[in-house]
C-alpha cells in the first residue's frame, strides 16, 4: 500500500505546474509555424528565456505571447522531428511582432523519434531507459547480408541475447527475461503459450523501423517482463502518386554449393495523391540447403533452409482534413520449410555434432503457416484543450507448427493457434505554463485473447484459454527548463482466463520410454488484478552529461500453457498460475562529445514470483521461485568522418534464483538461473563506410559471444539440460553496395565471412543430443535493386 501511494504522489507532483510572476508589458508576438511542405506544426514548444513564457502552437501552427515589454528576446522553438530553432526579436511599445518560421526535419537517421515508451511521439533523450533503434538505412543495409530479423537485432541491440540462427527464438531473451512482439503496437507475442516463434513476424521489408524499448514494462500489457520490440510498419514517404522499388537476388553457401541455392523476390508500391496515401508490398523468398562451415547440411529441426517464405502488405490512408486521418492496415506472413532431409542425433558427451541425412519427413511442413495483422486507425486532434487521439481496433491470428515428435504417444506434431482482438484509445493533452512543459498520455486498452496448443491430428496438448484484458493508463511527462525531465505512470490490469475441463495428453520420456499417464482436469477462471507504475527522472544538463534513472514494473501471466499441459492434479484451481510482477531499476548516462555518443546503462530487475521453465523428465515444469537478474551495457557509436560510421556495443547480464526463499542469493540451495534465459557476454560492431559516395558503400559487422560458465557437471559426467557451459565465438558480416544511378543498384552480402565453425549458444547451453547443432557456414546474398 505504501508503494502504491509513493507512485500516486509521485504523479501528482509531476503533474504540479510552478506558478511565477512577471512584470507585464502592451506588446506582444504573434507567429505560424510550417515545415517544409508548408503544412502547419501543431503542439510545438515556443518559449522566451529571458522571462520564462512558453506556449504552444495550435493546429494551424499558429502561437501568441502576449503582455511583453519592450526589449530584445530569444525565442526558442521545439517540435519532435524537427531542429530547434532560435530567433532574436525586438519589441517595441504597444507593438505586435508577427513572423511565419519553417522548422526543418531531423534527418531520419538522427531523428530518435520513438513512440513506444510512452506510447506518445517524444525524441530519445526525453526518456529515463535504455532505448535502441534500427531505422530504415540500418535494416536495409543488414538485409542485404541476412533477411532473419533475429539476426539483424542481435548485431544492433545491446541487452538482445545472441540470435538462435532458427525459426525459432527461444532463448534469444531481452536482459533475461521474455519479451514482447509487436507490429505497430499490436502483440504478436503468445504469452498464454509462448512458442518463441515472434521475432519473425514478418518480412523485414514490409518494416519501416524498429524500437526497443528495455526492462519490465506493462505500457502495453501482459508479456513485456524483459522489454518489447515494436516493429513499425512502411508509410509512405513521397510526394508523388507512384513510387515503385523491385529487389530480385540470389543465396546460397560458399562452402558448398550444390542445392544451396536460393532465391528472393520483392516489389513495393507507395505514394500520395491529394487526401490519399497508399504502400503495399509483396515479398516471395525461397532458401535451399543450409550448410555449416564444413560443408555439412544442418538439421531440418527448427531450420530455415528449404523455407517457402510469403509476405503481402498494404497500407491505406485518407485524410478527411488536417485535423483528421484514417487508416487501414493488413499483413500476412507465412513462412514453412519442406524438406527431404531427417535429423540425424549427435552426441553432446563426445562433441558430435547433430546432421541431416535424406529421409521423408513425417506429419506437415513445420513454421509459421500464416500470421495476420488487419487494423484499422484512426487519428487526429479532438479540438479541446490541444488534445490528439489515436483510436484503433484490430485483429491478429497465428498458426504456428512444430516438429514431429516421439514426445507424444504414437508421436505427433503440435500446433499453437492464437486469435487476438482488440481495441485501444490513447489520448494526449500538453500543458505549458511559464517555463513548465507537460504532457498527459491516457487510455484504455482492451483485448481479448484465445490460445491454444493442440497437435495437427486434433489431439488437445493445450485446451483453449480465453483471456480478457482490460487496461485504464495514464502516463504523464513534466520539462523543465527543457533540461529535467520528470516521467511516471500507471496502468491497471484486470485480467479474467476462462479455462474448460480438459484431459492431459500422455507424453513418453523419449530417453527411458516412460509413459505420463493423462489426468482429468476441472477449468474454471483465473482472475488478475494489478496495479503497476513507473517513474523516471532524466536530467539533460550537457551534451557531455544526461543521466537517467527510473523505477519500472511489468505484469505478465506466465506461460499458463506450459503449466496447464504439465498439470499432476484434478483442478485448475490447486495450480500456481499467480501472475509474476518484476520490478526493473535502471540507471545511465548519455554522454556526447564532438560526434561520439557514448551510453552506459546498469540494471537490476526482480520478481518475487518467477516462472523459470526448467526441462525435467522428458518435459518443462515451471519454478516459481523468486529471481534477481542483473547486467549493464555500454554503447558508442561515432561519426568517424563524413563518410565513416562506426558503432561497439556490450552487453552483460547474470541471473539467480531463490530456491529456498529466504530474500537471499547465497544459499547453497540457491543457483545461476539457466542458459535459455541468461545470455553469455556479447559484443557487437560495425563499421559504414562510403568509400566512394553516392556510389560504393561497405558495411562490416562484428558479433562476438563470449564464455559462460556457471554449473557443474551431472552424475553422467555431462550437463542437466539448459545447464551447460557456453564457448566462445566471433562472426563477421560485410555487405558491398554500388550505385549504378539513383534508381539502380547492386548489392554483395557475405555472412559468416572467416567461415567460424562454431555451435550456437542454444545448442551449447541445451545439451541435447538432438539439437546439437552447428551454426551457418559462409553464405552469400547478391541482390538488384531498381527504383522508379
Amino acid at each position: 500500500m505504501r508503494t502504491r501511494l509513493f507512485h500516486v504522489c509521485c504523479l501528482l507532483i509531476l503533474s504540479l505546474p510552478i506558478f511565477a510572476q512577471n512584470e507585464t508589458g502592451n506588446s506582444s508576438i504573434r507567429g505560424t509555424l510550417i515545415n517544409a511542405e508548408h503544412q502547419p506544426i501543431a503542439s510545438a514548444t515556443v518559449r522566451i528565456k529571458e522571462i520564462r513564457k512558453t506556449t504552444l502552437t495550435n493546429n494551424e501552427g499558429l502561437f501568441i505571447i502576449k503582455n511583453l515589454l519592450p526589449g530584445t528576446y530569444s525565442l526558442h522553438i521545439s517540435s519532435v522531428g524537427y531542429l530547434s530553432q532560435e530567433r532574436q526579436l525586438t519589441v517595441t511599445t504597444d507593438s505586435i511582432v508577427s513572423l511565419t518560421i519553417q522548422l526543418t526535419s531531423t534527418p531520419a537517421e538522427l531523428a530518435e523519434v520513438i513512440v513506444s515508451a510512452g506510447r506518445t511521439r517524444e525524441t530519445i533523450d526525453q526518456v529515463p531507459s535504455s532505448v535502441s533503434l534500427v531505422g530504415q538505412k540500418t535494416l536495409q543495409q543488414s538485409m542485404n547480408i541476412t533477411t532473419n530479423l533475429g539476426d539483424i537485432l542481435e548485431n544492433r541491440v545491446a541487452g538482445l541475447a545472441p540470435s538462435t540462427g532458427l525459426s525459432s527464438n527461444f532463448g534469444q531473451t531481452l536482459r533475461g527475461r521474455s519479451l514482447l512482439v509487436m507490429v505497430d503496437g499490436v502483440p504478436q507475442s503468445t504469452p498464454l503459450r509462448n512458442g518463441a516463434m515472434d521475432l519473425r513476424a514478418l518480412d523485414p521489408a514490409a518494416i519501416e523501423r524498429i524500437e526497443v524499448v528495455k526492462g519490465a514494462t506493462a505500457i502495453y500489457g501482459n508479456g513485456a517482463a524483459g522489454g518489447l520490440i515494436n516493429y513499425f510498419t512502411r508509410e509512405p514517404k513521397s510526394n508523388k502518386a507512384f513510387n515503385s522499388q523491385t529487389s530480385a537476388g540470389i543465396t546460397g553457401s560458399l562452402v558448398r554449393a550444390s542445392n544451396s541455392m536460393g532465391g528472393r523476390l520483392s516489389q513495393l508500391f507507395y505514394g500520395n495523391k491529394g487526401k490519399f496515401s497508399y504502400v503495399t508490398s509483396g515479398v516471395y523468398e525461397q532458401t535451399g540447403e543450409y550448410k555449416d562451415a564444413s560443408g555439412d547440411i544442418l538439421p531440418p529441426v527448427y531450420g530455415l533452409g528449404e523455407t517457402d517464405s510469403y509476405n503481402a502488405f498494404a497500407k491505406l490512408g485518407y485524410e478527411f482534413n488536417k485535423h483528421h486521418k484514417v487508416q487501414a492496415t493488413y499483413n500476412f506472413f507465412s513462412s514453412r520449410q519442406t524438406t527431404n532431409y531427417l535429423t540425424v542425433n549427435g552426441d553432446y558427451k563426445t562433441g558430435k555434432k547433430t546432421t541431416a541425412k535424406l529421409g521423408e519427413s513425417a506429419g506437415v511442413p513445420q513454421g509459421v503457416r500464416g500470421n495476420h495483422n488487419l487494423g484499422l486507425q484512426f487519428s487526429g486532434n479532438t479540438g479541446i484543450a490541444k488534445t490528439h487521439y489515436d483510436a484503433d481496433i484490430y485483429y491478429q491470428s497465428v498458426d504456428n507448427i512444430f516438429f514431429y515428435s516421439e514426445t507424444f504417444v504414437d508421436g505427433g506434431i503440435s500446433r499453437i493457434l492464437s486469435q487476438k482482438k482488440g481495441a485501444r484509445l490513447v489520448l494526449n493533452t500538453p500543458v505549458s505554463w511559464k517555463s513548465i512543459e507537460t504532457n498527459f498520455t491516457y487510455g484504455l486498452d482492451w483485448q481479448k485473447d484465445i490460445t491454444s496448443q493442440p497437435l495437427v491430428d486434433g489431439r488437445i496438448w493445450v485446451p483453449e484459454m480465453n483471456m480478457v484484458n482490460l487496461a485504464p493508463f495514464v502516463q504523464t511527462k513534466l520539462t523543465l527548463l527543457e533540461k529535467l525531465v520528470l516521467k511516471g505512470g500507471m496502468r491497471y490490469e484486470k485480467v479474467t482466463i476462462g479455462v474448460g475441463d480438459y484431459a492431459t495428453l500422455p507424453t513418453k520420456n523419449t530417453s527411458t520410454g516412460v509413459v505420463t499417464p493423462s489426468m482429468n482436469v476441472q477449468g474454471g477462471q483465473l482472475r488478475y488484478n494489478a496495479f503497476v507504475s513507473n517513474v523516471g527522472l532524466r536530467y539533460n544538463l550537457s551534451r557531455y552529461f544526461s543521466p537517467y534513472l527510473s523505477f519500472s514494473q511489468g505484469f505478465s501471466v506466465s506461460d499458463i500453457g506450459l503449466v496447464l499441459r504439465s498439470a499432476r492434479v484434478n483442478s485448475i484451481s490447486k495450480i500456481n498460475t499467480e501472475a509474476v510482477i518484476v520490478n526493473n531499476y535502471e540507471a545511465g548516462f548519455v554522454s556526447k562529445f564532438h560526434k561520439i555518443r557514448f551510453e552506459v546503462t546498469g540494471y537490476i530487475s526482480k520478481s518475487s514470483l518467477g516462472a523459470n521453465s526448467v526441462y525435467q523428465n522428458g518435459s518443462f515444469v515451471v519454478v516459481r521461485s523468486p529471481e534477481k537478474i542483473y547486467g549493464y551495457e555500454i554503447a558508442a557509436d561515432m561519426e568517424v568522418s563524413r563518410h565513416m560510421k562506426a558503432g561497439l556495443s556490450y552487453s552483460y547480464v547474470e541471473g539467480k534464483l531463490d530456491a529456498d526463499n529466504d530474500g537471499r542469493y547465497d544459499g547453497v540451495k540457491d543457483e545461476y538461473l539457466p542458459g535459455q534465459r541468461i545470455s553469455p557476454p556479447k559484443l557487437a560492431g560495425y563499421i559504414d563506410y562510403s568509400v566512394l559516395p553516392g556510389k560504393l558503400n561497405l558495411l562490416l559487422q562484428y558479433t562476438g559471444v563470449m564464455k559462460r560458465d556457471r554449473f557443474a557437471r551431472n552424475s553422467s559426467g555431462s550437463y542437466d539440460p539448459y545447464k551447460a557451459p557456453v564457448s566462445p565465438y566471433h562472426l563477421f558480416n560485410i555487405s558491398a553496395g554500388y550505385n549504378f544511378s539513383e534508381s539502380t543498384s547492386i548489392n554483395l552480402g557475405l555472412e559468416n565471412l572467416l567461415n567460424e565453425n562454431y555451435f550456437t549458444v542454444r545448442s551449447q547451453v541445451g545439451a541435447f543430443n538432438d539439437s546439437y547443432t552447428k551454426g551457418k557456414g559462409a553464405a552469400y546474398r547478391l541482390t538488384l535493386n531498381v527504383k522508379l
